[in-house]
């Protein structure tokens, strides 16, 4: 017997809910049409034009794309063929009149699920929930109640929960720069511990400038000023990282502390900076901050790359590429790209 698809989203008769607030059906429907055009490659410039006033016609337009551009970033766990072949039919059902599905699977996370890609879905919608977010490609700052200052950077997610004993930042996903009060010379000092929770465990700031990512399975960290103290959740360990370190840990291990470099904080300043860097990582950098997939094949990864990078113009970083490296780009569309041997 086959699912129809009220069997399969019970809520499809309501409003599709984005950050807490409903998105109209119209809208939602609209967003869809859009990335079923941007999916054909095949797209003019007009068209591109047209879905750029779109976006900036109505806040209600931002929102409703930036859930999608949230949605497809998670194909990124994907190899780039299997993530094409995943969304593919759905996108060919869209251009054929049967729209609801690929609706529902973007606006209700159906597609997402039955393909695997959302390990939790209690995660996922934490972090889509996360009282500060940002979407891929997107950085921000933030200034808590304490005074604490916070750059969130693409694709992050981050709770807060202050009360009389302590001030918790829970980083679900994504990265962060922090500078506390303290670090800022403002006074009075708040007296409560200042922590940023991962997954992997805890940060205690010491008065101090420092950075978190959370990866999978593992937390980085660098500190600019002063220390921190790293606590992994599965451990009796207190590791105490001091300015001018940066270390990982996992729920049970700190790995051997190293000294940060120009590189380790160039996010800050909207910069990826390569140092005879594999290219393999330097594109699993740069997929970090471009919405939908980009891969690197393992035949050209070893090859070596140099230089300091905008982050927020992948497309020209791509276009230079095959000048400095024996690459080509080959791109199925916007949002699926494959960085491949030449000739």
């Amino acid at each position: 017997m086959s699912l129809q698809p009220h069997d399969r989203y019970p809520n499809a008769s309501a409003k599709p809910l984005i950050n807490g607030q409903p998105i109209s059906a119209a809208v939602a429907d609209q967003a869809v049409e859009w990335l079923t055009l941007l999916m054909s490659g095949a797209t003019s410039a007009q068209e591109q034009l047209a879905w750029q006033a779109w976006r900036a016609a109505n806040p209600e337009h931002e929102r409703a794309w930036r859930h999608i551009e949230t949605m497809t970033g998670r194909l990124k766990t994907l190899p780039a063929n299997s993530a094409y072949q995943t969304l593919s039919p759905y996108a060919r059902q869209t251009a054929q009149g049967s729209r609801r599905t690929l609706l529902r699977s973007l606006f209700w996370g159906g597609l997402l699920a039955g393909s695997g890609l959302l390990a939790s879905r209690t995660s996922t919608w934490h972090e889509q929930l996360a009282e500060h977010r940002t979407s891929t490609g997107e950085q921000r700052r933030v200034i808590l109640s304490d005074g604490t200052r916070v750059t969130l950077n693409t694709a992050t997610a981050l709770d807060l929960h202050f009360d009389t004993h302590t001030r918790l930042l829970h980083l679900r996903a994504g990265e962060i720069m922090v500078i506390t009060a303290a670090a800022q010379g403002l006074q009075p000092v708040d007296p409560r511990p200042l922590e940023v929770q991962t997954a992997q465990g805890r940060i205690r700031a010491l008065g101090t400038r420092f950075s978190v990512r959370q990866d999978d399975n593992h937390t980085r960290v660098a500190v600019q000023e002063s220390a921190v103290q790293l606590h992994p959740i599965r451990s009796d360990l207190v590791q105490v990282l001091l300015a001018g370190q940066r270390t990982g840990f996992s729920r049970t291990h700190v790995d051997p502390l190293r000294p940060i470099n120009e590189a380790d904080l160039a996010w800050t300043r909207g910069q990826i900076i390569a140092d005879d860097m594999p290219l393999g990582a330097f594109i699993a950098e740069l997929d970090r901050y471009r919405p939908g997939v980009l891969r690197c094949d393992p035949q050209v990864a070893a090859l070596r790359l140099s230089g300091v990078f905008p982050v927020h113009d992948s497309e020209r970083i791509l276009a230079t590429l095959p000048n400095v490296l024996p690459v080509r780009v080959s791109t199925r569309s916007r949002y699926w790209v494959l960085i491949e041997k030449a000739g």
